[in-house]
């Protein structure tokens, strides 16, 4: 099975954390459809299987409406073999959806209709100062209105949070997660505040404006945020998401179980496997391009150390972790070996630990997986 992802590079206002491809001009929206449409068509040979997964990401797509959604679900059923079962996300904000409380039935009517059976609610804080913080464009009352809306027309809804942002204590983190737990939807993702690059958070922190984040305060938040989702019935199954059983996002099962999938729309990324290409990141180049019936995109062909590192990477932020045998059948017992001798230390110091053929990550080592994969990369062979 395939999936496809399709990046909307739009949004109202610039959150200050963001540091992904996005244009607050809507001028070139109707462009950019038509490109999407088209840049579809020219690369539906590159995947071979049925599609089992759709979505769609941002940017914001919620700022589509379901005519324009439409259009492009046109194409993709028009060129593409889709199963009956798919899982079909869009990203959505909470002030887009509501619009006002007279036409929010329409809009989820609409998506329903397009063929969207999932939701992935940027909510990240169910308090203001928090929202401030990150500038968002809706407010507390809108993001807890918008979700019980919503569950009148979808039974499968993620939010998603942020923690670890400065000022939040771990009192007020506590009561975002329960405020979540309330709303009883199936799925949470959250993420730790980070700060990238040419983002106004990172101008903000160096110009003593907001405090900076601290490593220390987001990990005593994803200690609270496992043990009291996995009391509530959640199981932890990747290292940012939380679902009830039945209800893991299968798009992104499928990104940590290395399957293929095939990145629509500027700044989109694609793997088959064996190679990865990113698209520009650059709206008016993307549209141009596609124009001319042209890919505006770069590929890299993974070597074998980079498809192991990759492996060990996504594997190990999962609840299942890495496979020894799998590791033995795809690359080599010279990599087993060498990944159980990386892995020592991390064994005796009781961050990761052996399930049978499992090498999985330790509770105390959750907050520590990223590093703990680095250390087991293979940097030559």
């Amino acid at each position: 099975m395939s999936g496809i992802y399709l990046h909307i590079p739009f949004c109202k206002q610039a959150c200050h954390y963001c540091d992904f491809h996005f244009s607050t001009s809507l001028k070139k929206k109707g462009e950019l459809i038509n490109a999407l449409c088209r840049e579809l068509i020219l690369r539906k040979e590159e995947l071979k299987d049925d599609i089992q997964t759709i979505y769609f990401g941002g940017g914001t797509p919620s700022l589509l409406s379901a005519e324009e959604l439409g259009q492009i679900f046109d194409t993709i059923y028009q060129h593409y073999s889709v199963t009956d079962t798919a899982e079909v996300t869009l990203e959505a904000n909470p002030d887009d959806l509501l619009l006002n409380s007279e036409n929010s039935e329409i809009v989820f009517e609409g998506y329903k209709k397009v063929g969207i059976n999932r939701l992935s609610i940027g909510v990240q804080s169910f308090f203001e100062e928090d929202l401030i913080v990150m500038n968002r464009a809706h407010n507390a009352a809108e993001a807890l209105h918008c979700i019980e809306k919503a569950k009148s027309y979808f039974e499968n809804i993620s939010i998603d949070l942020i923690y670890g942002i400065p000022g939040m204590s771990n009192e007020r983190w506590l009561e975002n997660v329960e405020k979540a737990l309330a709303l009883k939807v199936p799925h949470l993702s959250c993420y730790a505040l980070t700060v990238e690059p040419k983002t106004a958070l990172k101008s903000f922190i160096e110009k003593g404006i907001i405090a900076p984040v601290d490593d220390g305060v987001a990990q005593a938040h994803h200690k609270l945020l496992v043990s009291t989702l996995e009391d509530h019935g959640y199981i932890n199954y990747e290292f940012s998401n939380f679902g009830k059983q039945g209800w893991f996002s299968q798009n992104n099962m499928a990104y940590w179980q290395g399957k293929a999938y095939l990145g629509i729309g500027p700044s989109a990324h694609s793997y088959d496997g064996n190679q990865r290409s990113w698209n520009v990141a650059n709206n008016a180049k993307y549209i141009r391009a596609i124009a001319s019936n042209e890919l505006p995109l770069e590929r890299e062909v993974l070597s074998k150390n980079d498809k192991y590192n990759e492996h060990v990477m996504t594997r190990l932020r999962t609840q299942w972790g890495v496979s020894l045998d799998e590791v033995s059948n795809l690359f080599g017992d010279h990599y087993k070996e060498y990944l159980l001798q990386q892995a020592s230390s991390h064994i005796a110091a009781h961050r990761l630990f052996l399930k049978q053929d499992q090498l999985i990550v330790t509770r105390t080592g959750k907050f520590l997986s990223d590093g703990i994969a680095a250390d087991l990369f293979m940097l030559s062979q």
